[in-house]
């Protein structure tokens, strides 16, 4: 039985957005296009009707977790599976980093081999060409160069080069974003409290010396 995996969310988020940016069509020859997914056709029969309810779009028979939906899969829909053009996206794991999404969420180390870097990077380097060749235009060249940044450079025990830098910065950028707009929409209103705090302790100074000036007489001589 095949083993089954599909790419973490991340790089699909990050992928998929380069495509639409560069307006780019991947190339069928490229392991990462969607035809060549050997999960493809049972994922899109995922329902997913509620938290603790799976359906599946073959049979309609309903799982309380999807692990459980994807093993009714492997049983009773094995035979759907396109086994011969297609291959299964975790031959790609090294290449894609999925061990440090995994990891990541798992809070868990690992030590790097250096033998399984150089293999790692070599199988991403080799997607990088025929996913993006160089050859197909200006679009293709900056995804190649994108994707050898955001995935194969960190293929390395010097610990320097992390997986999507780019992806890291964005978010940290998001979040410094969302507290500046924060900041200049306060600050206003606490400048606002502070001069009426003191307006409102002038008028009450001003009203106090008021009664005692009346209130005051002066003595016969």
């Amino acid at each position: 039985m095949l083993q089954r995996y599909t790419v973490p969310d991340i790089e699909v988020e990050q992928l998929g957005r380069l495509y639409k940016m560069e307006r780019y069509q991947i190339p069928n020859k490229c392991r990462l296009h969607p035809d060549n997914d050997l999960y493809r056709d049972q994922e899109q029969h995922k329902v997913h009707v509620d938290i603790y309810e799976w359906k599946c779009g073959y049979c309609r028979k309903s799982f309380n977790e999807e692990k459980f939906l994807d093993q009714h899969f492997d049983t009773r829909h094995y035979n759907l599976l396109n086994t011969t053009g297609t291959k299964c996206l975790a031959d790609l794991c090294g290449a894609l980093h999925c061990d440090f999404v995994l990891m990541s969420s798992k809070k868990g180390k690992s030590k790097c081999n250096p033998a399984a870097a150089a293999k790692n990077r070599h199988l991403c380097e080799s997607l990088a060409n025929t996913c993006f060749p160089v050859s197909q235009g200006p679009a293709a060249s900056r995804l190649h160069e994108h994707f050898l940044r955001q995935f194969c450079d960190a293929h390395t025990c010097t610990g320097k080069n992390k997986p999507f830098p780019k992806g890291g910065k964005k978010k940290s950028g998001v979040f410094y974003l969302a507290i500046s707009i924060l900041t200049l929409m306060l600050l206003p209103l606490f400048y606002l409290l502070v001069f009426l705090h003191q307006r409102e302790k002038r008028t009450g100074t001003q009203v106090l010396r008021r009664i005692v000036k009346t209130g005051k007489k002066t003595k016969p001589s």
